[in-house]
């Protein structure tokens, strides 16, 4: 259809049909739906689909109906005059003039590429902006011309969509008619499919994606009410091939985009646009996006490897009519877009593929994944902190992001090293020639790769005009911790080997250098295609590569083994990829040494990674001294290891120039916790070089990923010099509460609502360096190293029933004549799923529990009951026969979960079960979990310590999220008491500990704090006993004035005790408020 034909030919109508709705219109209003209604009409006989967004709100005010790059403003019919003079009309020229310039700075539009009218059904007024000049034509009765030009304006300006995020997730975000008929057409063909090589990519896809996610989170999630927001409707649904489907709908989107980009930027005419794409047959469109995935459409613009190790070209492999249709759809609904966007403000530009994939993946089920994307301001924060306060942009400093994820600090460094360019008149092609050769990233998830690839081509933009030959994207598929290794025996010595889907692939060592792995991966590909026999292949290898036969025979067969592998995975059609994957897997032992490393690494425990990468990393663990804890300590929770802790040993030592600076975003506990950070303190790499912190930025309070309470700091590491202590720890405080850090601020917005106190760091034992760091001002830090040192007291965890509570916490429902008890478990709230069953049993094993929600400061009542079957002396369940003869319906109710209770993943139960332990073992019980007074306090968040001691003749029983102290003697509990309530042990303790987090109570906290032994004849002892009574009475009746003036009094004793002065004592209060 000639659309402009026609819209001349409905002009005459129109245009009647406007002049009528303005004579019979009582207001705007009216006279506004009547005229939309009219436009809708004529849209739908051209066939044309309009984008109305009617009241758009912009920056300065709301614009009646925007179509795209169309404003109308529509007035009050006959309001306006025939001279723009009148005030009427300028009043509405001025809104429209307003509107522009909102809609230039909302959609990133260049001004001249929008327009405006305003129409009262009998005059037209065009505004328009051209080079900063407005230019605005005299009124126009409504009439068959005017309404003509009116109408092409209109469908012209609204055939193109701008580039933004917001249209994006409109057009393929989730439930859109695009993700839905290509997600759902992938998921079919791959869990119908037999084909070998799809099978293959799957497996290695997953292997590389469990590497970088929380795989034990990731297997268990359920994803089936998101699954059909795809249109993907199976039940049960395993999450893997789902992500994978997933992933490569996202995939193609960018690679489809990516293509649009460089060709608007190199050469804007040659080859195929999305347009003529979007018109081909199915075995046209097939070899089109064949040439796409193959990378030779970027390689003709180019970009030689903008598509290289990838996984998502396999749905070529299983075309059909149905991908076919839903890839068609994809590429004619990009096809709609403007790329002008793109020179308007291409420092935003990062933001389309971000936004869209945080849409496609919903926040918690990135987070279940372990995925958490950097805001903008947090990244430009860190690279500032890493040059001294403001990043310059040096295009000679060499900069490295070992986890790139979807390229944040890369971006934000070019536009840095852009601006340094611009600033020193450096020509454009050289400043290309840097920036490629000099920021680089690496990242294990293929799909990051991809969008890490396409977001370094958009920060590249104009500049890659001025290319001279053939690109390179430093952006490589690769494990930036377990490189390829060189083996040990006499057999594998001098061959270095990486593990893939399809087994081990091995390449000489005298092979591992930039310019052999980039020709040899090109070689195989090469012969894998022509199909050489072995003299064939060995004349041409040794014709490439520096190999001469007889001398160096060894070299020549290991890669003629490999080769040999790669053909006949093509002969079994899974080949393809392999030698990309090879050039990409090699590309850490060649890219040299960097200024800078910087980046968000992944922040996955350790014991969540799948267990053959677990068992390939061990080495490097050790090797690097993180893993200082073992057998009790990891049981108890010490052990836990962040992989981001072994990544930045590995980038240090593998990356990172001698005097180089590394900045992470990284977990706070890791200054922090008295076990899993150990290791990480040391600070020194291996047995070799030093490592020194420069500077640390405690975020925990500011939560800067939104809607996450992940404990984040940055720290600015050096390579090559000792830490000196003290460190210099900015602790991050909102300016005003309950406000949040969106994840789109700029970093001067952040500072304007956040700012920091300049604290100091040192470890808290001054003869232990790898101890937690204590935090504060430095008179504070200098007056609480009074408190700090080994204390008079042990504390223990409370009882452990080793991830079963459901089984041993009850409530008492009624007592029967006989002397049974009938009980009731509690399974709300319980992790594991328990039945839930009423029974009676012996009251001789129940004992009053107090859980963790049962303490407070002061005050701690028991809300249930336990059942006690450990030996405390056997440290071990009573023994069965003793169980099945005096507590027989006790051992008869423990009987019916003896499922779940041998089940049981806790290590201090099941090893004790392995060794011939009853099924209903416990853990952390000892003769101090009878003592009949304790002090406790919650292991979890703050430390609120009260006295208990026993109920209905027995004694109470903590459970294991709560600290004890074990003592036989009430004015000693009560001494105790008031001492770890005290300021100057609060302090002590959240200074050095995780506010609020899960290890600040530990036992380990009176390891580091003093509390001298209880002396009945110091006064200063009893006093304070004295006043912990009096305390626990009045929380009871909770007079919180009364309590305020108690607890000065044990403040000033404490610290007479402690010896500190009136002015320490002050300045230790001030910086507890501080960090509270």
């Amino acid at each position: 259809m000639d659309i402009e034909k026609e819209l001349r030919a409905k002009a005459p109508i129109i245009a009647q049909e406007i002049q009528k709705a303005a004579q019979s219109s009582r207001n705007e209003a009216e006279f506004r739906t009547k005229v939309t209604r009219l436009i809708e009409e004529v849209a739908s006989k051209v066939g044309l689909n309009l984008r109305l967004k009617e009241e758009y709100t912009l920056i300065n005010g709301r614009a009646d109906a925007v179509y795209n790059r169309l404003i109308i403003e529509y007035e009050p019919p006959g309001s306006l005059k025939s001279n723009n003079n009148f005030r009427a009309n300028q009043h509405a020229i001025a809104q429209v003039k307003k509107y522009i310039e909102g809609l230039v700075k909302r959609e990133r539009h260049r001004p001249e590429r929008l327009a405006g009218v305003v129409l009262d059904g009998y005059y037209f007024i065009l505004v328009r902006n051209k080079e900063g000049i407005w230019h605005i034509d005299p009124p126009i009765k409504v009439n068959d011309y005017s309404t003509g030009y009116f109408l092409k304006l209109l469908f012209s300006l609204s055939s193109e969509l701008a580039l933004i995020p917001e249209n994006l997730i409109k057009d393929f975000g989730e439930n859109t008619v695009v993700s839905r008929k290509v997600v759902s057409s992938l998921f079919k063909a791959l869990i119908s499919t037999d084909n070998p090589k799809v099978k293959t990519l799957f497996e290695q896809w997953s292997l590389n994606f469990s590497e970088v996610c929380d795989y034990e989170e990731a297997s268990k999630l359920r994803v089936e009410s998101f699954a059909r927001r795809f249109g993907i409707n199976q039940k049960p649904l395993q999450p893997f091939p789902f992500f994978f489907c997933l992933h490569t709908y996202y995939a193609t989107f960018i690679k489809l985009l990516a293509l649009q980009v460089v060709q608007y930027y190199t050469m804007p005419r040659l080859g195929t646009d999305l347009k003529q794409a979007a018109t081909f047959e199915n075995e046209t469109l097939k070899e089109y996006l064949k040439r796409i995935e193959e990378g030779g459409i970027f390689k003709e613009l180019g970009i030689s490897n903008f598509i290289e190790g990838d996984f998502f070209s396999w749905y070529l492999d299983v075309w059909n009519d149905e991908i076919y249709q839903a890839l068609k759809t994809l590429v004619s609904t990009l096809a709609n877009y403007s790329l002008v966007t793109l020179d308007v403000d291409p420092d935003t530009t990062r933001d389309l593929l971000k936004k869209l994939y945080q849409q496609l993946m919903p926040k918690e089920l990135r987070h279940n994944l372990g995925e958490y994307y950097t805001p903008d301001w947090l990244a430009e924060r860190l690279l500032n902190m890493l040059d001294g306060g403001r990043f310059k942009g040096d295009l000679n400093k060499r900069v490295l992001d070992p986890a790139c994820g979807s390229g944040t600090f890369l971006v934000i460094a070019i536009k840095r090293m852009r601006e340094y360019a611009w600033r020193n008149a450096i020509p454009e092609d050289i400043a290309l020639e840097k920036i490629l050769s000099n920021v680089v990233g690496f990242d294990l998830n293929p799909l990051a790769v991809i969008s890490a690839r396409t977001n370094y081509l958009l920060a590249l933009g104009d500049l890659l005009q001025h290319r001279k030959g053939e690109i390179n994207i430093p952006v490589y598929l690769c494990d930036s911790i377990m490189t390829p290794q060189e083996g040990k025996d006499m057999f594998s010595q001098n061959i270095v080997k990486f593990n893939t889907a399809v087994g081990p692939f091995s390449i000489p060592k005298s092979l591992i250098q930039a310019q052999y792995i980039d020709i040899l991966s090109n070689f195989l590909e090469e012969s894998v295609k022509l199909s050489y026999t072995k003299e064939q292949f060995i004349e041409k290898l040794c014709q490439r590569l520096p190999l001469i036969q007889g001398q160096d025979d060894k070299d020549i067969e290991v890669v003629y083994k490999l080769y040999e592998k790669l053909l006949n995975l093509e002969r079994q059609g899974i080949n393809g990829i392999w030698a990309r994957i090879i050039k990409n897997a090699f590309a850490p032992l060649f890219v040299g040494e960097f200024d800078y490393i910087v980046g968000n690494p992944p922040w996955v425990n350790w014991e969540h990674l799948p267990e053959q990468y677990r068992l390939e990393t061990k080495p490097l663990w050790i090797f690097y001294g993180l893993f200082p804890h073992g057998g009790m300590d990891t049981i108890l929770g010490k052990g836990k290891k962040d992989i981001s802790m072994i990544m930045t040993y590995v980038a240090m030592d593998k990356y990172l120039k001698r005097n180089g600076k590394l900045g992470f975003l990284i977990t706070q506990s890791i200054f922090k916790t008295a076990g899993a950070g150990q290791g990480f303190r040391r600070f020194q790499l291996g047995d070799r070089e030093p490592i020194q912190v420069i500077y640390v930025d405690d975020m925990v309070e500011l939560k800067p990923f939104e809607g996450v309470g992940n404990r984040t700091s940055i720290i600015i590491l050096q390579k090559g010099r000792k830490t000196k202590y003290p460190v210099p720890y900015n602790y991050w405080v909102k300016r005003v509460k309950g406000i949040g850090i969106k994840d789109d601020l700029q970093l001067e917005e952040v500072t304007k609502i956040a700012t920091y106190k300049q604290f100091y760091a040192e470890p808290v034992d001054e003869n232990d360096p790898t101890s937690p760091w204590i935090t504060g001002r430095p008179k504070a830090i200098k007056a609480v190293k009074k408190v700090l040192g080994k204390s008079d007291y042990v504390a223990h965890a409370g009882c452990y029933s080793g991830g079963a509570n459901a089984v041993y916490w009850v409530e008492i429902v009624g007592k029967r004549p006989d002397g049974l008890v009938i009980i009731s478990n509690i399974t709300e709230g319980a992790k594991k799923k328990v039945e839930s069953i009423q029974a009676a049993i012996e009251p001789d094993l129940l004992y009053p529990l107090l859980r963790g929600r049962d303490v407070k400061r002061w005050k701690a009542e028991p809300s249930a009951y336990i059942i006690m079957v450990q030996d405390p002396i056997k440290r071990r369940g009573i023994d069965e026969d003793e169980m099945k003869t005096k507590y027989p319906k006790t051992y008869m109710y423990l009987k019916r979960f003896e499922e779940v209770l041998k089940q049981r993943k806790s290590r201090g139960v099941t090893d004790m079960i392995k060794k011939g332990a009853p099924f209903y073992t416990m853990f952390a019980v000892g003769d101090y979990t009878f003592a009949p007074y304790k002090v406790v306090w919650t292991r979890i968040a703050n430390i609120e310590a009260a006295v208990v001691s026993q109920k209905d003749g027995k004694p109470i029983i903590p459970q294991e999220t709560i600290s004890l102290v074990a003592l036989d003697n009430e004015d000693e509990a009560h001494y105790l008491c008031s001492m770890i309530n005290s300021s100057p042990f609060q302090y002590a303790a959240i200074s050095y500990s995780q506010a609020g987090g899960k290890s600040m109570g530990s036992p380990h906290v009176l390891e580091n704090i003093r509390i001298p032994k209880f002396d009945h004849k110091n006064k200063f002892h009893i006093h304070l006993a004295e006043l912990s009574k009096k305390a626990h009475e009045v929380a009871r009746i909770e007079d919180r004035e009364k309590l305020k003036d108690i607890e000065e009094k044990i403040d000033d004793i404490s610290a007479q005790i402690w010896g500190l002065t009136k002015e320490e004592l002050k300045e230790i209060k001030l910086s507890l408020e501080e960090l509270k």
